[in-house]
């Protein structure tokens, strides 16, 4: 299997001028491993170094019935659900739209991450224009993301996703290409909509039947050979 690198991972043309910028203006900072990234709504951020793992979770209403009649009852927000990475050299930003909020999180040691307001971008129309580009293949990755969670059965979809995952990330090594980052079978089980203890007995069957690999003892390898499954780009 052949995963060439994806053009939504290049880095922006003028990064070097941007990060000076940042770094002149106090607009970079940079996150241990696991550390909440305090994203606003309205701004955008550019990844310079590392990781970020999105998240997404919702809150609802819930209506009872009581004695007294109808009660309306806050439900707790969701379970978390694992909406994806931004490499470096990415942008990405938050949405906070009722009953649906995203929250970052650096995924890797020493993330650093830049923040600006939108319309720091017309100092940089051709940047500006980088940026846009990035979020238009963005876009057409969560649709393909959208198209594999679609799947009926568990196992597809665990194969589309990983598939999607290397296809963006994944790095070359002798085997094929692997995930360079760590990613736990709850957080799988969490984007495919399924359980740590399923996605652990999935993963098993894919590895007996030489569809992953293990690298670097806990990283995901998708071997060569493989190209009967791999999704379209």
């Amino acid at each position: 299997m052949s995963f060439p690198q994806s053009d939504s991972t290049r880095p922006f043309l003028a990064w070097q001028r941007i990060s000076d910028w940042a770094t002149e203006h106090y607009r970079c900072r940079t996150f241990n491993k696991d550390e909440k990234i305090p994203a606003r709504p309205g701004l955008l951020y550019l990844v310079q170094k590392g990781s970020v793992r999105l998240l997404g979770n919702a809150q609802a209403n819930a209506v009872t019935k009581a004695n007294s009649g109808d009660a309306r009852m806050p439900l707790v927000a969701s379970e978390e659900a694992f909406l994806g990475f931004v490499g470096a050299g990415q942008p990405f930003e938050v949405v906070a739209q009722p009953p649906f909020a995203l929250q970052s999180f650096a995924h890797v040691d020493q993330t650093t991450v830049i923040w600006l307001y939108w319309n720091d971008l017309d100092t940089w129309p051709h940047f500006q224009k980088e940026v846009l580009d990035a979020f238009r293949r963005q876009h057409q990755r969560k649709l393909l993301w959208l198209s594999t969670l679609g799947q009926r059965r568990t196992i597809d979809r665990l194969l589309g996703f990983l598939t999607l995952l290397i296809d963006e990330h994944g790095e070359h090594c002798e085997q094929g290409y692997y995930l360079p980052f760590p990613l736990t079978h709850a957080q799988i089980g969490s984007a495919i909509g399924s359980t740590r203890v399923t996605v652990t007995r999935l993963m098993g069957k894919l590895r007996q039947a030489g569809m992953i690999q293990s690298y670097d003892e806990n990283l995901i390898c998708i071997p060569h050979g493989t190209d009967d499954w791999k999704l379209q780009r």
